[in-house]
This record gives structure tokens, sequence and C-alpha cells, in this order.
């Protein structure tokens, strides 16, 4: 089938969490990106340039990423203390579990 006929089905890209690796829709994920100024943040848009690694919208996983050194071994950099307490405000405003899944 050409694209742009009935029946076509769209592609869907898959990332997995660094925190539960459960493999999910990028759609899904958050992306926590190393930039090129040494920072590390949260990529709401996806399309920050640098590094980036995807942790489901839940708090266990969130918890679980930030007591490990998981996020520093995904970006393969050191996060900073600042970065990390910027991380851990994001990740308290996340829903304790995901609803239809659990992590």
């Amino acid at each position: 089938m050409t694209p742009g006929k009935a029946g076509h089905v769209k592609h869907v890209p898959m990332r997995t969490c660094i925190a539960c690796r459960q493999v999910r829709a990028k759609r899904d994920l958050v992306r926590v990106v190393h930039t090129q100024a040494n920072r590390v943040q949260v990529d709401p848009s996806g399309k920050l340039a640098g590094r980036g690694a995807y942790v489901c919208r839940a708090r266990e996983c969130w918890d679980q990423m930030l007591k490990g050194h998981r996020l520093n071994s995904a970006l393969r950099a050191t996060v900073s203390s600042e970065d990390m307490g910027m991380l851990a405000k994001f990740a308290a405003s996340l829903p304790p579990t995901l609803p239809s899944a659990a992590c």
C-alpha cells in the first residue's frame, strides 16, 4: 500500500525506560537530555540537542533512576547534584504509578 491510502499503519517509535526496562511508545515516556552546555534537564519536546535517555511518566521509575547510577550510565556523563535536585522536583509532580500498567 502507498502512504496516504486507507489502511496505512503509521510507524510508532518505541523506546526503553532506563528504570523499569519496559519498551513503550516514545510519546509515553519523558526524555532526559545531557545538553552541550553540560547540563541535564527534562526535554518535553524531545528535540533538544544532546544525548538522551527515556523514563516512564511514573514517580516510581524516576525514584529508581535517581537512586542508582542509571542516568549517569545512560547519558555517559556525571549528573550534578543541582541537576539531580531539578529532576527530583520534576519527579515529585508525577503520579506514583502508571494507571494502565505497572512498571
